[in-house]
């Protein structure tokens, strides 16, 4: 939208009334992404529902590979709600760290382009646990859109309060996708959610399949009401605080590694650093950027800004020892169907805790340090490294089919017919 030119920088507040043109524009998006979440949804309930109830080996696995397709139908629908209503692109840089990893050539090698030159994705680790700074609530809408060009859009995760579950179309869905839902009560959540990840991690490798899980530490937006309780929390624990973000809370990270890591080897933990241009020095994203104004009124940020870093997390990240919690071939009492909510999760001894605890502070100062130096530069990295501009499109015109889960008979049945071969 020309009108919205400029827009983005200021406060929501004090924008021009709302338009006739915007308004049509947002009833048109509204319309749009409630079609896809009903026909993706619907094709859950009509096609892999019924699915359970057989008896059959093959059964568990096109219900598997059907929720993976609807599951990946809903990333789609993200690139191209974007694309349509709310027109951005994802600016990437990477951090080179101690492990020589992401030198220019190397990240010239990760990128796949199309031939005309488009990124279409990126070879990053495709078994992750995928933390980030949270500024607004469009956040988790951009990280799912970043694991599109990852490929892992498919294999999401992400822990959700409970009473979401229960939302028509899409708490139905999410319910189907596996995702996790929390009581936001740590006496009661934290046995849920070592027995939750420890089946997904299990079934991860047991099916060679991607796993991409999105956890937010700091556990809610940066802004006028959260801010000071963080800087107070600071102050009673004398520790510096951080002037960008909340200071993370550690537990539920370092429970969601413990649980993986046994499970995956290979597990890397993904750090994103996420800016939105137009928000000033200690100005709050959520007074620039919302989903209505996103979404609704046509006025996307222009640049989504993430800066990523990598870490093994066996060699690199201090969660601890984690070698008791496997046990007679399945994790934590694991079953290889669902998890087992009374799983016993071995208690952290404290020393460990408090290590990781640093460790996770300590990234977030970094972090913050690199929120200092965007809203100076408006870059995070020095001009001369390589920044991917990623426009937020689908990649070929027929994903449209598919982010309206038009082809789940189709993926239904193939799959069935692989399975009997």
């Amino acid at each position: 939208m020309a009108a919205s030119a400029g827009l983005h920088a200021a406060e929501i507040r004090l924008r021009p009334p709302r338009t006739w043109w915007q308004t049509l524009h947002g009833v048109a998006f509204l319309l749009v992404f409630l079609f896809g979440c009903v026909m993706i949804n619907g094709s859950q309930i009509v096609f892999l529902a019924p699915l359970k109830l057989l008896p059959f080996a093959w059964a568990g696995k096109v219900y598997y590979e059907g929720i993976r397709y609807s599951k990946a139908a809903f990333g789609t629908l993200l690139i191209l709600a974007s694309q349509w209503f709310a027109p951005t692109k994802l600016v990437v840089t990477f951090e080179q760290d101690a492990e020589g990893r992401f030198t220019d050539e190397q990240i010239q090698e990760i990128v796949q382009r199309d031939p005309a030159g488009k990124v279409v994705g990126l070879d990053l680790p495709q078994r992750a646990v995928l933390i980030a700074n949270h500024q607004v609530y469009a956040d988790w809408w951009y990280a799912w859109s970043l694991t599109y060009y990852m490929r892992t859009y498919a294999d999401v995760f992400i822990v959700l309060k409970e009473s979401l579950k229960w939302v028509p179309m899409l708490g139905w869905g999410m319910r189907f996708y596996n995702f996790i839902f929390l009581k936001r009560s740590w006496a009661s959540d934290r046995l849920h959610l070592a027995a939750s990840l420890s089946w997904l991690g299990q079934r991860a490798e047991r099916e060679d399949s991607p796993l991409t899980f999105i956890l937010y530490p700091e556990g809610t937006l940066v802004s006028k009401d959260t801010r000071p309780l963080s800087k107070k929390y600071a102050d009673k624990i004398g520790i510096p605080d951080t002037l960008h973000t909340l200071l993370p809370r550690s537990t539920g990270l370092h429970y969601s590694l413990r649980s993986l890591a046994p499970r995956i080897p290979s597990l890397q933990l993904i750090d994103i650093t996420m800016a939105y241009p137009g928000i000033p020095p200690f100005g709050y994203g959520q007074d620039y950027y919302t989903l209505r104004s996103i979404f609704f009124d046509g006025i996307p940020p222009p640049t989504v800004r993430m800066h990523i870093k990598t870490f093994d997390v066996a060699k690199e990240v201090p969660i601890g020892d984690v070698s008791a919690s496997i046990s007679n071939g399945h994790p934590n009492g694991a079953s290889n169907g669902r998890p087992k909510e009374h799983t016993t999760e071995i208690d952290m001894p404290e020393m460990e805790r408090e290590k990781f605890e640093l460790w996770l502070r300590n990234l977030w100062q970094h972090k913050d340090t690199l929120i200092a130096k965007f809203l100076d530069t408006g870059s995070f990295v020095e001009q001369s490294r390589p920044q991917l501009e990623i426009p937020l499109q689908i990649r070929t015109s027929r994903e449209i089919l598919d982010a309206f889960c038009f082809c789940m008979p189709v993926v239904v049945f193939l799959a069935w017919l692989k399975l009997r071969q």
